[in-house]
């Protein structure tokens, strides 16, 4: 037991590990999950409000001011063709390629708001831009109700980088706009920053609190929780998997005995050339045949449906015949290299019978090979069968994470791979436990 728990201890970097590469996959590298789920034409305002409800219009790591969809950066080195038509704006390109708005004086930059911004929070504009000596230019920020509030951008104070901070107030923002009252005044880029009540409330931050919750998150496709999803799915994957699981292992080690018996021999022979036309046949000829053959033509199995133990019977059929071959291919690699040894050798010498040399010590020896192979294949057991579930409409974790990455669901992908490489370190501890108990040489330190 103290063993166990300090593996678990141990474990915690691991896991650690693995939420922080999840979280870079999925906040970083994905790009934006909103737009994925909702699509590029959706609007601002939706796309603002599916952020805010998952976390992400949070700073990344941690950050005092993250950006809102209320208004995208623009960056001027580029023409802006419905700014043509503005009355003292006029856009000036270098032949260098690079471009900027020149405002000449009494020109009224209109700065549109894709929807309003929210009450009772900061916010600055950032930008990039000179004011002409001399010049003066004034930030009008309009709020609901019509109040209107002036910022002065005086010509010594305005060279470079430009900010002009909106505190918060009680009225939402409709609307902004620059006006050069005197001079001329260049600008390259404009930017909107919202500010954050505190600078460590980030995506990571929030991301952990979730899960120090046991909270794994709201499906987007669905509106449920994913914790919820992952256990109704749970349930008919581990139905179908498990079956296949044993039947399969208990039948690939019986032919791999029966090969390392009489190796060389016809049995030998014949099993691995059926384990070898096994592997050659595509997993998914074998669900199209045996659907087609055993369930459509000759009505023996249910077509389609998760009702009684007759809806699995076909898919666990398939799913053990499917992976016989490989399985018996490698068990009886084992088999071999321990038939071959000097312990079996003696037995024989001494009159053990061959059920007895098999079981008693070929068997039990090779289980420390089986046993991590086995160990190994408990979280795929969790995970399901893609094809077999979506071919014999099985609800369960399979068809539950396709449809997630179809959807860009990111909620419910996280938690797929995050449940997942937990069971790993649990199999990984599984499997040093029967190792002792399968061979006293082993000790648990």
């Amino acid at each position: 037991m103290r063993y166990v728990l300090r593996r678990l201890m141990q474990s915690v970097p691991t896991v650690f590990g693995v939420l922080l590469v999840t979280f870079v996959l999925f906040h970083v590298v994905s790009g934006s999950p909103a737009v994925l789920v909702l699509g590029q034409n959706a609007a601002p305002l939706s796309l603002e409000e599916f952020d805010e409800q998952k976390g992400f219009n949070k700073p990344l790591l941690a950050g005092r001011w993250v950006r809102t969809r209320a208004f995208a950066d623009a960056d001027f080195h580029k023409r802006v063709d419905s700014l043509d038509e503005i009355e003292g704006v006029e856009h000036v390109r270098s032949g260098a390629g690079a471009g900027w708005l020149k405002i000449r004086q009494g020109g009224v930059l209109p700065v549109p708001l894709a929807f309003p911004l929210r009450s009772h929070t900061a916010y600055r504009w950032e930008m990039a831009g000179r004011l002409a000596e001399g010049g003066e230019a004034v930030w009008i920020t309009r709020f609901a109700g019509g109040r209107e509030k002036t910022n002065t951008l005086a010509a010594a104070s305005s060279r470079g980088r430009i900010r002009v901070d909106v505190p918060a107030c009680d009225a939402a923002i409709t609307e902004a706009r620059l006006v050069v009252l005197r001079g001329e005044m260049d600008l390259r880029h404009l930017r909107l920053r919202r500010a954050v009540p505190r600078w460590w409330d980030s995506q990571l931050v929030f991301y952990f609190r979730q899960l120090a919750r046991l909270d794994l998150g709201v499906s987007a496709a669905t509106n449920q929780p994913v914790a919820r999803m992952l256990a109704e799915g749970l349930g008919p994957s581990l139905a179908l998997t498990v079956p296949i699981f044993l039947v399969g292992l208990a039948a690939a080690v019986s032919l791999a005995l029966l090969c390392a018996y009489t190796h060389g021999g016809w049995p030998d022979r014949l099993i691995l050339g059926v384990a070898v036309t096994l592997m050659s046949v595509n997993y998914l000829v074998w669900i199209v045949v045996g659907q087609f053959v055993f369930a459509y033509k000759l009505g023996w199995f249910p077509v389609w449906g998760f009702e009684s133990w007759r809806h699995l019977a076909l898919p666990v059929l398939i799913g053990v015949i499917s992976g016989l071959g490989a399985d018996t291919r490698f068990y009886r690699a084992i088999m071999l290299e321990e038939i071959g040894r000097d312990y079996v050798r003696t037995a024989k010498a001494k009159g053990v019978k061959p059920f007895g040399m098999l079981f008693r010590h070929v068997l039990r020896n090779a289980m420390i090979p089986i046993s991590t192979h086995v160990a190994m294949t408990i979280p795929f057991l969790y995970t399901g069968s893609l094809l077999l579930e979506s071919f014999f409409g099985i609800p369960g974790l399979g068809g539950v994470g396709i449809n997630a990455i179809n959807s860009a669901d990111v909620d419910v992908v996280r938690g797929v791979v995050l449940v997942g490489s937990v069971l790993y370190i649990l199999a990984g501890i599984i499997s040093d436990v029967v190792y002792m108990w399968l061979d006293p040489r082993v000790r648990l330190r």
